[in-house]
Formats: C-alpha cells, sequence, structure tokens
C-alpha cells in the first residue's frame, strides 16, 4: 500500500501548493487555467478512446455501459445530488466539475488500476510512483483552478487504489486482466472527455449522471467469469 499512500499524499501536497498559488490569480487568468483543464480533460479522454479502442475484444461494451450507466445516473439524480453537497459545504459550481474531472482522471487509466494489482501481487509499486509524480503535478493545475475542495480527489483516489489492492491481494488478481482494464479505459476515457466539454462550455454534460458506467465493464467481466459465456 505504500505507492497508495504516495499518491495520495502527492494529490494531497500538489493541490496545497495550488491553492497557495491561486492567491495571487486573478479572474481572467482562473478562466484561462479552466480553459487549458478543459483542453486537457478533452485530449486525455480521447487518447484513452482512441488508443484502446483498438485493443477491445467486445466493441458494444462501451455503449451498453455508457447507455446503462447514463439510465441509472440520471434515475438517481447523482450529478444534483453531488452539487447539492458540495454547495452545503460552501463549495461553487465550478467546483463539481473541477471534482469530476479531476477524480476521473486520478482514478480512470491504466496506473491507477493495474498499480494497486502490481502492488499487491508482486510488491512493485513502480506504476504508483509514476502516477504519484503525475497526479502531483496535476493536482497543482488543479488546485490552482478549482481551490481546496480538490484535495476531496485523495481520499477518493485512496479508495478506488486501496480496494482494488485489497481485492487483488485477497481475492483474485486475476480479475484485473487485460482485457477488463481495455474496457474500463474506454468508458472512463468517454468520461473524461465528457468534462472537457463542459468546462470549454462546448455542452453542459452531468459527468456524474453517467459514472455509474463504469460498473458495467466490471459486472460484464464477473458474468463471464461466472459463466464462461461470451
Amino acid at each position: 500500500m505504500i505507492g497508495t499512500y504516495a499518491n495520495t499524499c502527492a494529490i494531497l501536497l500538489g493541490t496545497s501548493i495550488g491553492c497557495l498559488l491561486k492567491r495571487g490569480i486573478s479572474k481572467k487568468y482562473e478562466e484561462a487555467l479552466f480553459t487549458v483543464m478543459g483542453l486537457a480533460a478533452l485530449g486525455i479522454g480521447l487518447e484513452n478512446v482512441i488508443n484502446n479502442m483498438p485493443k477491445s475484444h467486445y466493441p458494444v461494451l462501451f455503449i451498453v455501459s455508457l447507455a446503462i450507466g447514463a439510465l441509472i445516473g440520471t434515475w438517481w439524480n447523482l450529478d444534483e445530488r453531488f452539487a447539492r453537497l458540495i454547495k452545503h459545504f460552501g463549495g461553487k459550481s465550478q467546483l463539481v466539475k473541477g471534482l469530476a474531472t479531476g477524480i476521473l482522471l486520478c482514478c480512470i487509466g491504466a496506473l491507477s488500476i493495474v498499480g494497486p494489482v502490481m502492488a499487491a501481487v508482486r510488491h512493485d509499486s513502480t506504476m504508483l510512483f509514476t502516477n504519484a509524480t503525475l497526479d502531483f503535478v496535476t493536482t497543482m493545475v488543479f488546485g490552482a483552478s478549482f481551490g481546496w475542495g480538490m484535495l476531496l480527489v485523495a481520499p477518493v483516489l485512496f479508495c478506488w487504489q486501496g480496494g482494488i489492492y485489497l481485492v487483488a491481494k485477497y481475492l483474485s488478481a486475476d480479475f484485473f486482466t487485460g482485457p477488463l482494464v481495455t474496457e474500463i479505459a474506454i468508458v472512463g476515457g468517454f468520461l473524461i472527455a465528457t468534462t472537457g466539454l463542459s468546462l470549454l462550455k462546448i455542452k453542459e454534460i452531468k459527468t456524474l449522471n453517467i459514472l455509474p458506467s463504469l460498473l458495467v465493464p466490471v459486472i460484464f467481466f464477473i458474468i463471464k467469469d461466472l459463466t464462461g459465456l461470451f
């Protein structure tokens, strides 16, 4: 778990540094940062989709995942519930977009998924240390853009990577196969891209309402392993 601890601390430190730098940034520079983060999220999201889609053995799974996830998320009204929670604690509406983008960027990716598996099975935290370095730089910009609320990304990442670590160590490391990581990366890529579109004000998309899509590939592979179908 040392790699996950390092990754969590990197996010806390990076965000804090960014927040301290934010004090001297005027409104027009904040807007410039929002634009940059939108472009970055859009680019990273599309890169995940483009790089992983040729590797997929289930070319329609991401479509089914996004559709089912959007229906469930809209039914639960996740975006509105989360926005109300953030505003209750004094957060701004832009923070909701920032948190959605930050959580997806830090958690959805090969380094953040395969890294805990490697740490649990081979006691190799190299991928997590690499992810920590990237997240440190990324969250500095997020902190400067969206403020102290971005610290919430750290506990989410800790629970995400910690959960994967525990499953790999005590249940089944074989579950996190290449095909599953590929499908999660494709769906996650679309979600990251949607946050980019929202930040760029191209189209207002309630990304959190689509978040349950990430569970659909996991459930699909559980059914596949139990039944031997597909």
